[in-house]
């Protein structure tokens, strides 16, 4: 079972080893990161996060119940309580030998349980590079849809990469 804890300053060593070389990074957490992932990074990237009843973010790692251990990491944000939306971003199953084991769709469901049960938004999305398969079948089998293809969204050395635009509704859900 995963369970989602939120990040912290004791975290960030594992997040800099998760984190790759540059086209792993830009995959994962898109450009709000440069390569290489630092600390410094990391502070900004806490700062006004995980209180529950009025950050704009969330920022969790996920635990491996039985083994007490990190095995990957999300962000809930682009909290917007009125509206009743949020962002799923920065999804990473950590470890390449935990990748493959269902790890991502269970990140993936313990981070709508609380987007949907806990704070009551209407819709979260997300946006994954196309060329992500593997991500983009664990969010439809989690319940998210495509809605959209932002082409050239992204820029990386002398390519550009695709995003495809996904989400789901709070009754989607609840019917999954």
């Amino acid at each position: 079972m995963i369970e989602l804890m939120f990040f912290e300053r004791s975290d960030f060593d594992q997040l800099i080893e998760w984190s790759g070389d540059e086209a792993f990074l830009m995959q994962w957490a898109g450009w709000s990161f440069q390569y290489p992932l630092t600390v410094d990074q990391l502070e900004k990237y806490i700062v006004g996060s995980n209180d529950i009843g009025i950050s704009d973010k969330l920022i969790f790692k996920a635990v491996d119940t039985g083994t007490g251990r990190a095995v990957g990491h999300l962000s809930l944000g682009a909290i917007e309580r009125n509206n009743r939306s949020a962002r799923i971003g920065r999804v990473l199953v950590g470890s390449s030998a935990e990748r493959g084991k269902g790890i991502g769709e269970k990140l993936m469901q313990a981070a709508l349980k609380i987007g949907f049960e806990q704070l009551h938004m209407h819709r979260i999305g997300l946006g994954v590079f196309d060329f992500n398969e593997s991500a983009i079948r664990c969010y439809e089998k989690t319940g998210f849809q495509r809605e959209g293809l932002l082409r050239d969204a992204a820029r990386y050395r002398d390519t550009y990469w695709n995003m495809i635009e996904m989400g789901v509704l709070e009754h989607e859900w609840r019917r999954n």
